[in-house]
């Protein structure tokens, strides 16, 4: 009698096992045919120094298609500089943003719209209230492409500017980009009562409206 229930029971879980098996075996074979995530849509790099990077983050993070952006320091001889070597305007740097952004999104033609909105293109060393080569505004193109759309973006801007004087804003090529203190990145973000008491006491935004009638 106790042989027959053992066989009886062994003989349910078999069947169950079986049916648990073929059940579940179309989804198995889904799981197997289901195709990879989409990668990532390809990103690119720009570069522009518009005076204080506090400020220039600040105008490119309001950009659509910007994924991220970092200050740092472009174009001097020195090695690994630091900010106080930098603001002393002997090493040749200039304060700069490096912008990451999706150009299905966004074109490097809009980014440069949106650079030439955020200086005074007629100011030359220096922006607003910053004095010195350390805050020029200056274009750095990563290859052909960015410095023949600078160029054009730039002679565009000079036949039809809304304002008097010349373009003083340099186009450069782009060299080693040094990450700027982790204080730097995200100011405006992180001390939002000093970024504001700094931008409006620079006169930034008052020399924007100036400039270009529409800040």
């Amino acid at each position: 009698m106790m042989y027959m229930i053992l066989k009886a029971i062994f003989r349910l879980i078999f069947w169950r096992s079986a049916l648990t098996l073929l059940l579940c075996a179309p989804l198995m074979a889904a799981a197997q045919t289901v195709k990879p995530a989409a990668t990532p849509a390809a990103t690119a790099i720009a570069t522009f120094g518009g005076g204080c990077f506090w400020c220039v983050e600040e105008a490119f993070d309001k950009v659509p298609g910007v994924i991220s952006t970092t200050s740092g320091y472009m174009g001097g001889t020195l090695k690994n500089p630091t900010y106080p070597q930098v603001s002393a305007g002997n090493t040749g740097h200039n304060e700069v943003v490096q912008v990451v952004y999706d150009p299905s999104k966004v074109t490097y033609a809009q980014l440069l719209d949106a650079f030439w909105r955020n200086i005074d293109p007629t100011q030359a060393n220096g922006q607003f209230c910053d004095h010195g080569s350390q805050y020029r505004s200056e274009i750095f193109y990563h290859d052909d492409a960015q410095r023949k759309a600078a160029e054009a973006s730039k002679a565009a801007l000079q036949k039809n500017k809304p304002f008097a004087g010349d373009i003083r804003t340099l186009i450069s090529r782009a060299g080693e980009f040094y990450v700027a203190e982790d204080y730097h990145q995200d100011y405006y973000r992180k001390n939002p009562i000093r970024y504001n008491y700094y931008k409006t006491a620079c006169g930034r935004q008052a020399r924007l409206l100036e400039v270009w009638k529409t800040q």
